[in-house]
């Protein structure tokens, strides 16, 4: 959850270990440092907050001339947050610096045999363990690789390390376990990040670091091997992103330049996939496995937060238009269920970055029992990319608001393309993919009117509670609509299947808690209607998102939004950019910080 950035080359180090703190912003933190190497010695500097303060802390040519660097912005999980337990952490010698992602699990035992060893902590984090018990092992005579093997060997849980050693200032070592790690290759210059996006602007070729590698790392060169130390391949994997699409440009946010990115985000993930007029889908990704996939009798869906309820809209897509019984479960619950799985069960991992802990470990018993992995992501190269049998990509770019919204978009419409695929009766979709290449247009219709969603958000930016209602297809866009309100203003929300407002959240209900209603014109309307005057009888405000046909929701309330009309099951791709943006407006007329969340990182990548 934590950001790190490592560099040895024939640039100044400083600048670009600077530049890729902030480029890793996003993923949350609450404070930084660096570790460079100058003229024999490693200078290090810490900070709380933000990486600007890191910035004017780093005055006066602080290590001008430096061509070897290690960076970091660390989100607390041992130890508040405050310089001693910021990264980098150092030996009692000072001679080895670590900075680190993950959880060491054991640390408390590995510590307090260190302190029997004499060896002084300056933090509470788990962290700190790391360069002493490699210091412990150099001081028995071995040399720093295998006390490097050896600590690696003793450390339980999850981990990146990028390592420097002031005694081999010509390398970087990196390991990686269970969080990501990836290598930028330059000419002249290789670079260490946590994630792509910090490299985005120095180089597109990177090489993605297995669980149990470890890297050395010179300015010219790359070695890789395993923990029984023999010497591993690599695939050098070219991003397709760029510099500009990582800029705000003339947006205020990331988030609302993400937002408006939805029309292109949903071409993007059909160009080149759907031919209407032959009722056709064409994925590649999930073509090795094309024969296996027609034996697939159940499905089940596993992700995380946004991920999770693009999953259960996916839940729906698959037993309507493919006929496939599924489930969608919390990845981070399903791995400690004990249910009897078919050989006929394929799983579909659904993960923005590709990285995310829990969904890896879900997707690590998937394959234990046998079944079928499927990935859904953006990262191109990322652990779930590789660690699936098969998967699609999402082509949205990147999405570096911490609250996700253009990669629910895309998610959504690779599950529609994937329900389509699946389907034995591919003569039944050929309405649903003309109307599909008709959505990016209509979304534009949306944030056309954005202005009209300021105005309610004005009007409802006090309101401390709110409660989010749809059925079928528009059930989960509730949940991910009352979702994007708590992570980006603050206010509690709920979101439900609006058949179970009578079975309790009803009794919340007053003037001072406003209903949400996502209420297009479709199969469930009516139903909605009853739920709507049930909800206005007890005096609660209503603000209702639907279809310009539904004439009935005039009587019931006067904040009223509309949107196109579409088919019921790409409803969901409408429906949410209003809420997306009405949760936008809110947090920044509240002065929050909506890129950046309190609390929140943007890949989850400890359990």
């Amino acid at each position: 959850m934590c950001g790190i950035i490592g560099y040895f080359g024939k640039e100044e180090a400083l600048p670009i270990l600077v530049n890729g703190l902030e480029a890793l912003e996003y993923r949350g933190y609450d404070s930084a440092g660096v570790a460079v190497f100058l003229e024999g010695e490693v200078k290090v500097k810490k900070s709380v907050g933000k990486v600007e303060i890191l910035k004017k802390s780093l005055k006066n040519n602080f290590c001008s001339g430096s061509h070897l660097g290690i960076g970091h912005t660390r989100w607390a999980t041992h130890g508040i947050p405050n310089k001693s337990n910021a990264h980098p952490h150092s030996d009692c010698q000072g001679r080895i610096f670590v900075v680190h992602n993950g959880i060491i699990e054991n640390y408390k035992e590995l510590k307090s045999y260190l302190q029997k060893q004499g060896h002084n902590f300056k933090s509470e984090t788990d962290t700190e363990v790391v360069p002493h018990l490699i210091e412990n092992f150099l001081n028995s005579g071995k040399d720093f690789d295998i006390a490097l093997f050896d600590t690696l060997r003793m450390i339980k849980g999850a981990y990146a390390l990028v390592i420097i050693d002031k005694e081999n200032p010509k390398i970087l070592y990196a390991a990686r376990l269970s969080s990501p790690l990836v290598i930028g290759v330059g000419k002249n210059e290789n670079f260490l990040a946590s994630d792509p996006s910090a490299l985005i602007g120095k180089t597109k070729n990177v090489v993605y670091l297995n669980d149990g590698e470890i890297a050395k790392i010179s300015q010219n060169d790359i070695n890789i091997i395993n923990l029984k130390k023999k010497k591993t391949p690599y695939e050098i994997v070219h991003l397709g992103w760029d510099l500009e699409q990582a800029q705000k440009g003339d947006f205020p946010h990331f988030m609302l330049k993400e937002i408006f990115e939805g029309p292109e985000v949903v071409r993007a993930a059909f160009r080149g996939r759907i031919k209407s007029k032959e009722n056709l889908v064409k994925l590649g990704g999930l073509e090795k496995v094309a024969d296996q996939l027609k034996e697939v009798k159940r499905l089940l869906i596993l992700a995380c937060g946004t991920s999770y309820y693009a999953g259960l809209v996916g839940e729906y897509l698959f037993e309507e238009i493919s006929r496939l019984p599924t489930e969608t479960h919390f990845a981070s619950e399903f791995r400690y269920r004990d249910e009897p799985f078919d050989k006929n069960t394929a799983v579909i991992a659904i993960s923005q970055s590709g990285e995310t802990a829990d969904t890896l470990a879900a997707i690590q018993k998937a394959k234990k029992h046998g079944l079928m992995t499927l990935g859904i992501v953006n990262t191109v190269g990322s652990t779930v990319a590789r660690e699936t049998d098969a998967g699609v990509y999402n082509h949205a770019g990147p999405e570096i608001g911490v609250a996700s919204t253009k990669a629910f978009l895309s998610q959504l419409t690779v599950l529609i393309m994937m329900a389509v695929y699946l389907s034995k009766n591919k003569n039944s979709s050929k309405k649903l993919l003309e109307e599909l290449e008709k959505i990016p247009k209509k979304i534009e219709i949306i944030l056309a009117q954005s202005a009209k969603l300021e105005k309610l958000a004005e009007k409802y930016k006090n309101y401390k509670n709110f409660l989010f209602l749809g059925r079928r297809y528009n059930y989960p866009v509730a949940l991910e609509g009352a979702l994007k309100l708590k992570e980006i203003s603050y206010i509690h929300a709920e979101g439900y299947g609006a058949g179970e407002m009578k079975h309790g959240p009803i009794a919340m209900i007053t003037e001072n808690f406003p209903t949400m209603a996502i209420i297009p014109q479709n199969s469930v309307s009516e139903k909605m209607i009853s739920n709507l005057e049930e909800i206005k009888a007890r005096k609660g405000p209503i603000f209702a998102i639907t279809t310009e046909e539904n004439k009935e929701i005039s009587s019931l309330t006067k904040d009223i939004f509309y949107i196109p009309k579409t088919i019921e099951p790409l409803e969901p791709l409408l429906t949410i950019v209003p809420l997306q943006l009405f949760a936008y407006y809110i947090g920044t007329k509240k002065g929050f910080d909506v890129d950046k969340p309190r609390n929140l990182a943007k890949s989850v990548t400890v359990e």
